[in-house]
């Protein structure tokens, strides 16, 4: 799931409408307030008419131009203030009203993405694919270790499929308590249908409500896009998804293994875990395959770069998903 040029132009119209929004209920302000107060139009032609003369004093090498203005603009400036209080109205009554006050509904700040456009882009993503619908019944409301038994057990640890997730649980739980302190990554490993997914939705849905933004991929679609950026610079979409792997606040790359894998991939992936890791952005894994299978697919660089920087969970227990359906069966 990556942005396409036509959503990001989507994204930068709606944040025109939010500037235009701020600017029309500020001068809706300004002019109720001249409306109460007709004073308060004059002082303001006054301001801009001592600015005027003032500089043309300025040009005309008078040197205590500007110190003879500072004062005579801070004195208007403090009638302006004592005038808006006489009338009940509130000291920041004409300051422009921003949703963002980080980058005045911008998106950007010194070039940069603001967070709100990091998670705009998350919203967008999410509402128009199907993972809005999921996230709805996936999630930590809905879960349940009423499908991992006490029978099924590790036979390395000894530990039940029940007592393994509830272990990983909690600690999806507190990966998203501490997602803004912390900087944490997940590898969720383990057979098909165990709960993989469910999981990565559940730390999903949480840190999307939260305001963060949340970007997910399938593996096929995740090196996909990663070709399309190397191969076609021409493309733009290509150049903008690319750009929000990196910039989102959680990347979540489900089902590592199922795209076809060859020395590109390889590359690939670690180039992207490894300057996520540089810019502390976190990232969650999930694969069916087991470790040795991940290191001889990926090269012992990703290999080590996940199991020295990700907390490894392997999930444990019967297929879920066949559960789900044998049991709906029997209340048919």
């Amino acid at each position: 799931m990556g942005l396409k040029n036509s959503q990001y132009q989507a994204i930068m119209r709606s944040y025109e409408q939010k500037q235009l929004r701020s600017h029309d209920l500020l001068n809706s302000h300004y002019e109720e307030v001249c409306r109460v107060l007709p004073e308060f139009r004059t002082l303001d032609e006054s301001i801009s008419d001592l600015s005027i003369r003032r500089g043309k004093q300025l040009l005309n090498g008078d040197d205590h131009a500007v110190d003879s203005l500072h004062e005579e603009l801070a004195i208007l400036r403090e009638r302006k203030k004592a005038l808006l209080k006489s009338a009940g109205f509130p000291d920041d009554y004409l300051e422009p009203q921003y949703e963002c006050n980080l980058c005045k509904d911008t998106g950007y700040i010194d070039n940069k993405k603001c967070r709100c456009f990091k998670k705009a882009v998350s919203d967008l993503l999410y509402s128009q694919s199907n993972l809005a619908g999921v996230l709805r019944y996936e999630n930590f409301d809905t879960f349940s270790l009423d499908y991992y038994s006490e029978n099924f057990k590790d036979p390395r640890s000894g530990r039940s499929a029940r007592d393994v997730m509830r272990e990983a649980h909690r600690i999806c739980l507190n990966f998203v308590k501490t997602f803004e302190t912390e900087h944490k990554n997940l590898f969720l490993y383990g057979d098909v249908g165990v709960g993989k997914t469910f999981l990565s939705n559940c730390i999903a849905r949480d840190l999307i409500e939260q305001g963060f933004s949340v970007l997910y991929f399938s593996a096929p679609s995740f090196f996909n896009t990663l070709a399309h950026h190397t191969f076609d610079k021409n493309d733009v979409d290509a150049q903008n998804m690319y750009e929000s792997i990196f910039d989102c606040d959680l990347l979540i790359i489900d089902d590592l293994g199922t795209e076809y894998t060859n020395a590109f991939i390889a590359s690939q992936l670690f180039s992207c875990l490894n300057e996520r890791l540089l810019s502390r952005r976190s990232t969650v894994i999930s694969t069916n395959l087991s470790l040795d299978s991940l290191a001889d697919l990926y090269t012992e660089r990703s290999f080590s770069r996940i199991t020295s920087n990700y907390i490894m969970l392997k999930i444990i227990g019967d297929d879920i998903r066949i559960k789900k359906k044998l049991l709906h069966k029997e209340e048919q």
